[in-house]
């Protein structure tokens, strides 16, 4: 198969769409430091229309308020990089989708942006499950270090779909 992207994530890509296609199951994703890189490895993978329902990428601030309504407040309270706002990105996907599962991803993936508390590296994500309880919440912050901005973007598009897998 001709593909642009790393044959690894096109793997797990591809095992994404075969399992989440057995199952009947779309997804969505709400990417802000990936930049759409998951959505891309998934679109990548032929018939991947079967699963894909919608790919938000939602770089700014501004763009997780309008167009996965994350409450302002929220925000400013916890910051774009936090476990609050990435459920909040999560659970906006669902709602501005059919899709049967979401993940979100929002992270400093550098090389600059980084504080003490959280550093270049920081990602962290969300996956919400349409009709799930809301207080049953799945979200992960994770440290992959200065790996570099490609780096951290790919070990954050890696772990992002592992998510998606029944």
């Amino acid at each position: 198969m001709d593909v642009l992207l790393p044959n690894d994530l096109i793997a797990l890509a591809e095992r994404v769409v075969t399992a989440n296609r057995a199952i009947g199951r779309r997804v969505a994703l709400a990417e802000s430091c990936t930049g759409g890189l998951v959505s891309a490895a998934l679109t990548e993978i032929p018939g991947s229309s079967d699963v894909v329902e919608a790919g938000f990428v939602t770089y700014s601030n501004k763009a997780k308020i309008d167009l996965l309504k994350v409450n302002s407040e929220l925000i400013e309270t916890f910051g774009a990089v936090s476990t609050a706002t990435a459920w909040a990105m999560a659970q906006g996907a669902l709602a501005a989708s059919e899709a049967d599962i979401a993940v979100a991803i929002t992270g400093v993936a550098g090389p600059g942006g980084g504080t003490p508390k959280k550093p270049v590296g920081t990602v962290v994500f969300a996956q919400a499950l349409r009709g799930g309880d809301p207080e049953d919440i799945k979200a992960e912050r994770h440290e992959f270090g200065d790996i570099g901005r490609g780096g951290i973007r790919l070990q954050a598009a890696l772990l992002a779909l592992g998510l998606l897998l029944p």
